[in-house]
């Protein structure tokens, strides 16, 4: 379980999971991935979804499973119409005006995203009663660099040029996303997930102020709401962890004023200094290199160490710095999990 990294008195033997676990790197992932069509019709199928969800704990025994999903079918069960072209990426019409704003189907996205919290009161009742699971969400400023670039991009330029340009519909939108945003972690939870994870992949780039208006600002309402929610229904138990990709220098900021539980950070961090910069009652997640992972040998056996050395006492997940890649060997994720295990 990796909810007791959570706990005044975390485990000395860290809690593992991998983020991006289910995933190309796995052939009976790709046997179930090609009988399903399309990459959404694997994610809105709950059986499929729950097959692919399983594979990695059948095989290496992870502490938690996370949810096979991804983080646009937001936009997609709002009505943007989502797809994936092999060797492009996502691709999406892109939100330009108060139009297109107006337009998004926030009436029926439960409607249009059932599918997902099926898959998830699915996965609940196939894993182990040791095993957690994990729901998750793409942050409202990650996903509108989507929604409004129409694509993938790594500077993000469409979507920081229309927050300068249009400020009053990027506030609209992100408030639009928080509310949406709020509701789908909680149903999540509501159908099983005993952790929740927002990813902010996005969250480089920004100049300070942008920083805590895109990013913070958005993500702290995000996560009030939903503690809200949560704590009306009886589910305090559910912890919630944010993971601003990049944030850097800024990751304490972040910590501090976004009320969440765990903190996941990337691979350029440094170890000791996130250990002492971020609160103790707050449990980090991270940060192993996953071509680290691919390359094996070892450095990475050395490496494994350090990370497990370093953080030592403290709550702590072992994770990736970002997620697994196709490449990886299957026995090196394998000798990752025993290193961890036999220390």
């Amino acid at each position: 379980m990796i909810l007791n990294a959570f706990s005044s008195n975390p485990p000395s033997i860290p809690s593992i999971w991998f983020m991006r676990q289910a995933g190309r790197y796995l052939p009976e992932y790709l046997k179930v991935r090609e009988h399903a069509g399309s990459f959404l019709d694997l994610c809105y199928n709950p059986e499929f979804a729950t097959i692919v969800t399983m594979q990695p704990i059948d095989k290496f025994d992870f502490d938690a499973a996370i949810l096979f999903s991804d983080i646009l079918v937001v936009p997609d069960a709002l009505g943007m119409q989502v797809s994936f072209v092999k060797g492009e990426g996502p691709k999406l019409v892109p939100l330009t005006n108060q139009s297109d704003i107006d337009a998004l189907n926030v009436e029926n996205f439960h409607q249009e995203i059932d599918k997902v919290y099926q898959a998830v009161a699915s996965i609940r009742k196939a894993l182990p009663k040791d095993k957690d699971l994990i729901g998750f969400c793409g942050a409202p400023w990650t996903l509108l660099t989507y929604m409004l670039g129409g694509v993938g991009s790594v500077d993000q330029k469409i979507g920081r040029l229309f927050s300068y340009n249009h400020p009053e519909l990027m506030n609209q939108l992100l408030v639009l996303l928080s509310d949406v945003l709020a509701d789908y972690l909680f149903m999540q939870a509501k159908n099983g997930a005993q952790v929740l994870m927002i990813f902010d992949s996005w969250a480089s780039n920004l100049a300070d102020d942008e920083f805590d208006r895109l990013v913070v600002e958005p993500t702290h309402n995000l996560v009030k709401k939903l503690k809200a929610k949560l704590k009306a229904a009886g589910m305090d138990a559910v912890k919630i962890i944010a993971f601003p990709r990049g944030a850097g220098e800024k990751y304490p900021y972040y910590a501090k004023n976004v009320d969440i539980d765990g903190l996941a950070f990337d691979t350029s961090v440094d170890l000791e200094w996130i250990r002492d910069a971020i609160h103790a009652d707050i449990t980090l997640q991270g940060n192993l290199d996953p071509l680290l992972l691919v390359a094996g040998g070892e450095r990475l056996n050395k490496r494994v160490d350090h990370i497990c050395d370093v953080m030592q006492g403290r709550r702590f997940i072992f994770n990736l710095g970002h997620g697994i890649i196709p490449e990886t060997p299957q026995q090196h994720v394998h000798q990752v999990i025993n290193q961890i295990r036999s220390r």
